[in-house]
């Protein structure tokens, strides 16, 4: 049987003369972390500190012998690096094995007989950018530096949400593998399933020794208690398991979601050479694109249910991602899943994921679409980055492709639309761009290698040239335009077939940033603030948003910091409440983002530290199956209710027409059945809608615990009462550290949060914003304050206040 070790201790790396301990995976940057040598980068202004670092060479060594390899009597060993980041030369025992130029690869080298020091040198990844671009020349670029050159993640490269923190290393496991005979290189596992009779068609390809060519052998495959055995006479063989009766995985929301165990074994005679395992799931994925009354669509279409998808954007979650384990993979998906999010994008300037992401993708429901590495740039398409990405493609979709979370490959984010919109087609005289990578390459390698998921050229792509890569009435669509100009209210003005992006700023949460910005007194534009907001003109962005809705909270932090996260979750789940009101001509939204991968201001939902914004809550509210929301109509507000439950919803709304002073002018209920997957909308009653223009009284609508409220005028226009509520703090049973905030309104108390990490840094809310009506109570259950007086629960409490 192979026989493999992993090569994880006795590292080292040289720093000026010395020899660091270093950790495999790893990066320079943790190593230096670790030794002490550089400061954090995420800290205040460090990361200048730091940019040293990555326009160096560096070598990291360690000793193969028999005591590293122990004694085998295999016939032959490979040095397997599954990732190194990224121009890198291997040499043992004075022997050069190779070198490479893609992060996003496994490479192996065959070392049989070979032993003494192992250097592995990483070029500076500004010299490889430079030594390619000389080659290709030059291409067009949003931001000013070189990752349009190299096959590296490009968000180290800084991004309009992280830092400039460029890494190099041995970032994912290296391993000697001792094998004899044959082992297995790869396995394609072609799933798929027609009612409840699964099939998994395995293509199986072997790599012999001298000695086992030509030799016959076996391969045995067994999955949910159906086996199949054929003869390997050759190096690709082709096993088929029908399964009866499977048990049909979901999205989450839609059904649960069965795994099986795929074991594939490989033999001489009756001993094993070697095995492959993975986990797969039974579900047909469709990609609906037809052309219909409204243009053409992008919906999701899941072992026969069309599905609006509620979906979010996702980066790697951290800008050194060998830190990124799989408990926090786990931690960052639960909290994902939580917001009643169904599918993860993985962005195309990140990293195709660990396994370990995938997994916990699988095991919650959450669909993955996954993009190939390219972003916001004009990529050259000759050599030599022309074969990087072709093999680079190849590693991945046959690595991915057992995961049934994974329902659709992506060619790049916004390149399409770069080329039609940002001025590029002059600089670039006829130069290659990308285009063929996206329109041929990759769709015909998808289609190769896993025809059962579909293939779109990029995001947003309105599906051919004869209309605009980011035309909202063809294919996916982003929107930007909101966020950078314009109030979110402007998300009412159009109904895109599927949004794929979009969003809204805030800050990190407040512990966050003291974390962060240690020992600075924090404002909007202190220097560290600004130092963490990265976006273009960001804060002015921010501030716009809150003063066309708020009386501006001049040099009050605190404020500033509630009013930016009352405006972000607002902005979001005004899209969404909208999008979703207009299902099924839109099939979906996919918010800009639901991770960060430092402290930093940004569009997340859960901030670089793991703390939750307000927007978590917000969207676990506007992703819930069932969604009560007020929308502007012809004739004044109508009622929608939108099911995307597995049931009917019958019940009754209740609409209140309330005046500020507290009392109430008119009460109207109505009974409704909505059908499962299927939206509602009834106009308002005259009697309990507001006068236009008024700044005395506002609509609530409540129904089955939720609640919607329309306010004929800006919050800044509105005849707010001063917010007066009472508070009392209540423990929880015997658990001391979990309390009940009790919140008892005697007034309109708009937008209540209490900000859980000013309590304590581990401290976590279960709810986020909050609105109450005269008379009305609250609990906020709240973990990890023990011991927190009351007068600190009162002054982490917020709300709207009057102009």
């Amino acid at each position: 049987m192979k026989h493999i070790v992993q090569l994880t201790e006795g590292w080292h790396v040289s720093h000026e003369g010395r020899l660091l301990q270093a950790r495999v995976p790893g990066c320079v940057h943790t190593d230096l972390l670790a030794a002490g040598l550089i400061p954090d980068p995420f800290l205040g202004t460090n990361e200048r500190e730091v940019a040293w670092v990555g326009r160096r060479a560096w070598t990291y060594t360690r000793r193969l012998d028999d005591a590293t390899c122990g004694s085998t009597s295999h016939e032959r060993t490979d040095l397997v690096f599954e990732g190194l980041d990224t121009a890198a030369r291997i040499v043992l025992a004075g022997q050069e094995l190779g070198r490479t130029r893609n992060m996003h690869r496994t490479y192996r080298f065959d070392v049989t007989g070979l032993a003494g020091e192992l250097d592995v040198t990483f070029a500076s990844a500004y010299d490889e950018a430079a030594s390619v671009k000389a080659q290709t020349g030059e291409r067009p670029n949003v931001y000013p530096e070189p990752f349009q050159y190299i096959r590296k993640m490009a968000a180290n490269f800084g991004w309009d949400w992280g830092p400039t923190v460029v890494t190099a290393g041995m970032w994912r496991p290296v391993r000697l593998e001792h094998w004899s005979t044959a082992r297995i290189e790869r396995v394609r596992p072609l799933v798929t399933v027609d009612g409840t009779r699964g099939r998994v068609e395995l293509r199986v390809d072997l790599e012999r020794t001298a000695s086992g060519t030509g030799r016959p052998l076996t391969v045995h495959a067994t999955v949910a208690g159906a086996a199949a055995r054929v003869d390997a006479a050759d190096n690709a063989v082709t096993l088929v398991l029908d399964i009866p009766d499977v048990r049909l995985w979901w999205p989450r929301g839609y059904g649960e979601q069965p795994l099986y165990d795929v074991e594939v074994t490989l033999l001489d005679g009756e001993g094993a050479l070697d095995g492959w395992q993975r986990r797969v799931g039974f579900r047909s994925i469709e990609l609906d694109r037809a052309a219909d009354q409204h243009g053409s669509g992008f919906t999701f279409v899941v072992n026969g249910e069309r599905i609006f998808v509620r979906g979010v954007n996702w980066i790697p979650d951290d800008v050194l991602p060998s830190r990124v384990s799989p408990e926090r993979y786990r931690t960052r998906l639960e909290q994902t899943a939580a917001a009643n999010v169904d599918l993860v994008r993985v962005w195309g300037g990140g990293i195709y994921e660990d396994d370990a992401f995938y997994d916990a993708c699988d095991e919650l429901g959450l669909m993955v679409w996954q993009d190939f590495l390219f972003a916001c740039a004009a990529y050259p398409e000759e050599q030599p980055l022309r074969g990087e990405v072709e093999a680079e493609a190849r590693d991945n979709v046959v690595r991915l492709m057992p995961h049934p979370s994974l329902v659709l490959w992506n060619g790049n984010n916004e390149n399409l639309w770069g080329f039609r919109d940002w001025d590029w087609e002059q600089p670039l005289a006829g130069n290659s761009w990308g285009e063929g990578y996206y329109l041929g390459l990759l769709p015909r390698v998808v289609a190769e290698l896993d025809p059962t998921r579909a293939y779109s050229a990029g995001s947003p792509w309105s599906g051919a040239w004869d209309h605009h890569p980011n035309d909202p009435d063809h294919g996916t669509y982003h929107s930007w335009e909101v966020w950078n100009r314009q109030d979110y209210t402007e998300y009412l003005k159009n109904v895109p077939r599927f949004v794929s992006e979009f969003g809204w700023q805030a800050p990190a949460a407040f512990a966050t940033l003291r974390r962060a910005l240690p020992g600075e007194d924090l404002a909007a534009d202190s220097p560290g603030m600004l130092h963490h907001q990265k976006a273009d003109n960001g804060n002015g962005k921010l501030n716009r948003g809150v003063e066309r809705h708020f009386a501006s909270p001049e040099n009050d932090f605190d404020r500033w910091h509630y009013l930016t996260q009352v405006v972000q979750a607002r902005a979001v789940a005004t899209g969404i409440e909208h999008w979703r009101a207009n299902w099924p001509r839109c099939a979906g939204t996919i918010v800009w983002q639901i991770n960060d991968c430092w402290p930093v201001s940004s569009w997340s939902a859960i901030d670089g530290d793991g703390r939750l914004k307000p927007l978590h809550h917000e969207l676990r509210r506007v992703y819930a199956d069932r969604l009560l929301t007020l929308q502007p109509g012809p004739d004044g507000p109508e009622l929608v209710l939108d099911n995307q439950a597995t049931e009917p919803w019958d019940s009754d709304v209740t609409l209140r027409l309330m005046r500020t002073d507290g009392t109430l002018a008119t009460r109207v209920s109505l009974g409704f059945t909505v059908p499962a997957r299927e939206v509602l909308r009834l106009p308002a009653p005259p009697e309990v809608r507001p006068e236009a223009g008024a700044t005395k009284e506002y609509l609530v609508a409540d129904a089955d615990g939720l609640r919607t409220l329309h306010l004929p005028v800006r919050d800044k226009e509105f005849d707010y009462p001063a917010p007066r509520f009472d508070m009392a703090v209540e423990t929880v049973g015997q658990d001391r550290d979990t309390v009940d905030v009790v919140v008892s309104a005697h007034t309109l108390v708009r937008d209540l949060l209490l900000q859980p990490d000013r309590l304590a840094p581990r401290a976590t809310a279960d709810r986020g914003l909050i609105t109450l009506l005269p008379g009305e109570q609250t609990r906020i259950r709240v973990h990890g304050a023990g011991g927190v007086g009351a007068n600190a629960f009162r002054a982490a409490l917020f709300c709207v206040e009057p102009a």
